[in-house]
């Protein structure tokens, strides 16, 4: 909700302003003079002051000065009943948002204010999208029955306003995931902001969640807004949050349980209105039973959890992924590159401990060092090519074996013949019809 201070002297003016703006939904504070002004706004953060500028003790012009050097980043709209084109000038030159002359219609003042609110959206989706496009924009990619459950969950509660919480191994697409249920959220238009809790050092977290008053500490030369503030009515992405030191994990909850935060260094509290969005590769359970995770906390983001799959759970989204990216290295090198299907098999054959990033990792390797636009057998690492059998103890059941073996053969033939379902058949030796039970029962897609 948007926060006004109304700056007025004179009582009848104050009480008709002040009720047309509630009429807007807007929260209103009123002050009679700048010194009482100032002292509201040493105490809570406010989104505009729209003030009168001939008042007793400080005027409007003096307001002006000190709150901005107070709140740099505050928009202040001026108003007066003898104002000259010289006034209004002054105003501008002195840093206000916007000036109107008293009498004034109540509807040009809350066109007028609306406009200013629509500016500030503007600089904080601005903010937003010079995080955003320091990253490549990417989409998960896959057709498997595990990654369309991933789909059909992320459109189920992207709308909504839960917290979700993201976990997978390394390299599974967890902010891939996050970007999707920001996109398709009812805040998809609004910031969207993304802190790595594990890449910034432990000192300078909370100034980077938080934000922090000039003179906060040594080298605070300036204010600065923190990420919360900066994903005001949008979404903020909270990753690798099994790294947040314990220190900072208790003043999160305080943030998400009453949806406000004060700047370090700061005494106004500041309300917020953020979608939390939270990935990690650790289990917060474990984290919680060491002692270095706050349970309380775990509780408040696991309101919804997604589970990413390990790339060895959706075999058959390889092919479709290296597709993916040996096109983007193919323009890159000015080169068509494709994968020969004893490459290819060698791909499905190996279990990716790193997932889906390892398998990009070794595509750009190979689109580089390979002679020619066919990447072959020869061409991938050495240690992809060399791989252990399987060794299946007394545990395992004989049908399971059976089972994974058969799914493990389809996906090679699939492969050699590029997805073809009837050569695929012929190479297997069995009807199209059988290869596609086959493929239903293993939950192939292809």
């Amino acid at each position: 909700m948007k926060q006004i201070l109304l700056v007025e002297d004179d009582e009848i003016m104050r009480i008709t302003v002040h009720d047309r703006l509630l009429r807007e939904k807007w929260q209103v504070d009123t002050a009679v003079n700048g010194r009482m002004a100032m002292n509201l706004l040493e105490q809570k953060h406010y989104h505009l002051i729209l003030s009168d500028i001939r008042m007793p003790g400080m005027n409007g012009m003096d307001l002006l000065d000190r709150a901005q050097r107070h709140s740099p980043l505050i928009d202040i709209f001026m108003m007066t009943a003898y104002g000259s084109v010289e006034d209004a000038i002054a105003c501008l030159r002195h840093g206000a948002a916007d000036y109107i002359l008293k009498p004034f219609e109540m509807d040009d003042l809350i066109i007028r204010i609306n406009r200013i609110f629509e500016m500030q959206s503007v600089r904080a989706r601005c903010a937003s999208l010079e995080d955003r496009c320091r990253q490549e924009h990417q989409e998960i990619i896959g057709s498997s029955g595990a990654i369309r459950k991933i789909f059909a969950l992320i459109d189920q509660i992207g709308p909504t306003d839960s917290t979700v919480l993201i976990n997978g191994e390394s390299g599974t697409g967890k902010e891939l995931a996050a970007n999707a249920l920001h996109r398709v959220s009812r805040r998809a238009d609004k910031p969207y902001i993304r802190i790595n809790c594990a890449a910034i050092p432990e000192g300078l977290l909370e100034s980077e969640f938080f934000g922090h008053e000039k003179g906060a500490f040594t080298g605070a030369h300036a204010k600065k807004l923190g990420r919360f503030e900066l994903a005001d009515g949008g979404t903020l992405l909270l990753d690798e949050i099994g790294d947040l030191p314990l220190g900072l994990q208790s003043k999160l909850l305080r943030v998400i349980e009453e949806g406000e935060c004060e700047r370090l260094g700061g005494t106004r509290t500041i309300k917020v209105d953020v979608r939390l969005l939270c990935a990690t590769a650790k289990d917060l359970k474990k984290e919680v039973e060491g002692g270095r995770f706050r349970q309380d906390l775990l509780y408040r983001l696991s309101v919804i959890p997604l589970h990413m799959p390990p790339l060895r759970e959706r075999v058959e989204d390889i092919p479709m992924l290296v597709n993916h990216f040996l096109a983007g290295f193919s323009q890159k090198r000015g080169m068509g590159l494709t994968l020969s299907p004893e490459a290819l098999q060698c791909l499905l054959n190996y279990d990716f401990p790193g997932n889906v990033r390892e398998l990009k990792n070794i595509i750009e390797r190979v689109s580089v060092l390979s002679p020619g636009p066919v990447i072959t057998l020869d061409d991938l690492p050495s240690d992809l090519r060399v791989q252990p059998q399987p060794v299946y103890g007394p545990a395992i059941l004989l049908s399971e074996a059976l089972a994974c073996t058969e799914k493990h053969c389809i996906l090679s033939a699939l492969a050699h013949s590029g997805g073809n379902r009837t050569r695929t058949a012929d190479c297997l030796g069995i009807s199209r019809k059988n290869l596609w039970e086959k493929m239903k029962l293993h939950a192939i897609e292809y």
